[in-house]
């Protein structure tokens, strides 16, 4: 399972310490060694001015600055430290609108809550072999929320096939 996960640098942003030990356990176990900690939002953004960091796993509900508020921060703030360094949200709050909210903030992939390795290595391995294109649009920085591209997917100009035809009659 470790193989090719040796040189990730990662960074752990939870405030609970159990979980932080578990995540950073399953990293080492997964083959992760360089593994920095953070206890909310605003310690991981100095964390990430001081070193290059290639994963942020992050807690969504924590204070002063949540994982929200740290993905949105990373994603859109003029002086983000890495705007497109992947994010994995961990999570026990696993309901609809809160999932929305962590894809519009923009981040990478979500994770619930209980943690496992193999889940925790799905995720990993998702970011890496199966990266997603960043869009920028007014209101949204951040990986391409699509997740598959159908193989009948129309790769014109406009969303779907049949816009020009509607734009044209309008």
């Amino acid at each position: 399972m470790a193989a090719g996960l040796e040189s990730i640098k990662a960074l752990v942003v939870e405030d609970n310490t159990h979980m932080r030990s578990l995540l950073r356990a399953l990293l080492n176990t997964l083959g992760v060694k360089d593994v920095g900690e953070a206890i909310h939002g605003q310690a991981a953004l100095d964390i990430l001015r001081e070193r290059k960091i290639d994963l942020v796993l992050t807690d969504l509900a924590m204070g002063p600055m949540d994982g929200l508020e740290l993905t949105r921060h990373l994603r859109n703030d003029a002086n983000s430290p890495n705007p497109f360094v992947p994010i994995i949200m961990i999570t026990g709050h696993t309901e609809k609108y809160r999932v929305e909210a962590a894809r519009d903030a923009g981040v990478t992939e979500i994770l619930a809550k209980p943690v496992t390795a193999h889940n925790l290595f799905a995720r990993i391995t998702e970011i890496l072999e199966r990266p997603r294109a960043f869009v920028r649009c007014d209101s949204y920085f951040g990986p391409d929320r699509r997740r598959h591209q159908e193989a009948d997917m129309h790769t014109g100009p406009w969303r779907r096939a049949d816009d020009l035809q509607e734009a044209e009659v309008r």
